[in-house]
C-alpha cells in the first residue's frame, strides 16, 4: 500500500490530459479528493470521492486516519503548489506525507494566449486575498496576473481600478482555458466594467507605456498612519516609503505638538511630513528632499491630502538649513552619506528641547548614524521596529513580514533658566 498521498494536477480535458504515472494513480485510487468541479472532469474510476470545498479540516482528518491505508490522491487544477491546495494540506500534515504531479497551471496558459512575460509579473488570487489588500502592489505593477473570485469579478476589479484612478491598464480575460468554450476578451477597463464572464477565468492587466503611478483616490485620510499606498511613489523606488507603522512611531518619537516646526529630511514623497503637518495643524512642516522628481511627489501628496502648513524643500542638506526656521522636531528618512556633518548642523539647529529622529534601514547604517548622534547627544534611544501584517491564505491566517528598520532617537537639552 502506497504511505503517500498523491496530488495530482488536472487540466479541463481531466484524466485525458494526464499520461503515464498519474493517470494510473488515479485509474487506482481508493479515495479521490478534490472540488467538485474538478472530480467532475474525472468520471472515471469509479473510488470513492470526497468534494473538498470549506471542510478543509475534515479532508486533513481524513487524509491522516487512512494514510497507508488506503491509496488516496488529491485532484487539484493546474498547479496544485501555485495558489493551490497542496500548500495547505502539506503545512498541515508535513511534506514528506505526499507527492506533487503538477499540470499546466491556468494562470501559465493565460499568459501563453496573450503572448506576454509571466517572468516578472505580480501575481494574486482574490479567493485568499481581498482586492483591497492588493491595490498597492497592482498600482505600481507593470503586468498583474489574477485568479479573479464569484465577487471579485472581472467587471468588479475593472470598476474597482477606475474608481481609483488606475485608469493606465490594458486588461485580458482568458475564460475556461484549455476547454472548447475557451475564450480571451481584451479592452480597455471601462469596457470590462459591462461585460460578464464565465466564473472561470484568469485576468492579466498589462501597464500602458509611459504612464506614472497614481495614489488610491482618497476618501478620509487619517491623520497619521495612513496605509502606504494612499501616497503617490516613484518608480522604481516604490516601496521606500516609511511603512505606516514605522511612520506612527516615528511621529510619536518626534511628539509633534500643535504648534511645532518640523523639518523633513529626505522626505521622499513626503508621507512623514504630510502626517506631520496634519498633527501640526498651527505650526509648519518643511519636507527637504534633494531629488527633483521626488520634490515634485510632495508638493503633489500634500495637495491631495490638503495641508497648507507644508513647504517642499528643493535642495541639499545640511546647505539649505540655512534658510528655515529653527525646528521642534527632525525626522531624517534619506540620510546616504556625511551622515555625521549632516546629523550635528540639524541637532544644532533644533531649538532646545527639541526631539532629532532618524529612520535606518540597513545594520551599515544603524552603526554609522548611532555612532554620530552619541557625538553630539546622549543618552541615543534605539529602536528595532519587526511588523508583520496578517493575511489569510486558504482560510488560514499568515502574516508577512516587512523588512525590519531602526529609529534613533536624540533630545536636545531644554534650555538652561
Amino acid at each position: 500500500m502506497d504511505a503517500k498521498v498523491h496530488i495530482i494536477g488536472v487540466g479541463s480535458d481531466g484524466l485525458g490530459g494526464l499520461t503515464g504515472k498519474p493517470r494510473e494513480l488515479i485509474q487506482t485510487a481508493d479515495l479521490l479528493l478534490g472540488s467538485e468541479q474538478t472530480l467532475s472532469l474525472i468520471p472515471e474510476p469509479e473510488a470513492e470521492r470526497l468534494p473538498i470545498g470549506a471542510n478543509l479540516p475534515e479532508v486533513v482528518q481524513t487524509l491522516e486516519t487512512h494514510l497507508g491505508k488506503k491509496r488516496m490522491v488529491v485532484v487539484a487544477s493546474g498547479d496544485p503548489l501555485f495558489y493551490g491546495v497542496a500548500r495547505y494540506l502539506c503545512d498541515k500534515l508535513g511534506k514528506e506525507r505526499f507527492e506533487v504531479w503538477p499540470h499546466v497551471s491556468s494562470m501559465q496558459l493565460a499568459f501563453a494566449r496573450v503572448k506576454e512575460s509571466w517572468e516578472e509579473a505580480y501575481l494574486t488570487n482574490l479567493a485568499t486575498h481581498s482586492l483591497e489588500s492588493v491595490l498597492d502592489r497592482i498600482r505600481t505593477a507593470d503586468t498583474v496576473g489574477i485568479f479573479t473570485s464569484e465577487d471579485d469579478n472581472p467587471a468588479t476589479i475593472a470598476r474597482q481600478l477606475l474608481a481609483r484612478g488606475l485608469d493606465y491598464f490594458r486588461a485580458f480575460v482568458c475564460e475556461n482555458i484549455g476547454a472548447p468554450d475557451e475564450r480571451v476578451t481584451q479592452g480597455e477597463l471601462h469596457e470590462i466594467q459591462g461585460m460578464d464572464f464565465d466564473a472561470l477565468n484568469v485576468m492579466i492587466l498589462k501597464r500602458k507605456p509611459d504612464r506614472p503611478d497614481q495614489q488610491r483616490s482618497p476618501h478620509l485620510f487619517r491623520r497619521f498612519g495612513n496605509p502606504d499606498d494612499v501616497f503617490i511613489q516613484s518608480r522604481p523606488k516604490s516601496g521606500l516609503i516609511t511603512q505606516a507603522e514605522v511612520r506612527a512611531l516615528a511621529l510619536a518619537q518626534l511628539d509633534v505638538q500643535p504648534g511645532s516646526v518640523v523639518w523633513d529630511i529626505g522626505a521622499g514623497s513626503g508621507a512623514v511630513a504630510i502626517e506631520a503637518a496634519q498633527l501640526a495643524t498651527g505650526g509648519m512642516v518643511y519636507a527637504i528632499e534633494l531629488d527633483v522628481a521626488d520634490y515634485h511627489l510632495i508638493v503633489a501628496n500634500a495637495q491631495t491630502f490638503g495641508v497648507k502648513n507644508l513647504t517642499a524643500v528643493h535642495g541639499m542638506a545640511p546647505a539649505v538649513f540655512a534658510g528655515l526656521p529653527s525646528p521642534d522636531a527632525v525626522f531624517v528618512g534619506g540620510i546616504r552619506q556625511e551622515a555625521a556633518r549632516l546629523l550635528e548642523a540639524a541637532f544644532k539647529a533644533m531649538r532646545p528641547g527639541g526631539r532629532l529622529v532618524v529612520n535606518i534601514a540597513s545594520l551599515e547604517g544603524l552603526g554609522a548614524v548611532y555612532h554620530a548622534l552619541k557625538e553630539i547627544a546622549s543618552p541615543v534611544q534605539a529602536m528595532l521596529v519587526n511588523i508583520a501584517r496578517g493575511t489569510e491564505q486558504l482560510e488560514t491566517l499568515r502574516f508577512e513580514a516587512l523588512n525590519p528598520t531602526f529609529l534613533l532617537t536624540a533630545i536636545k537639552p531644554p534650555a538652561k533658566k
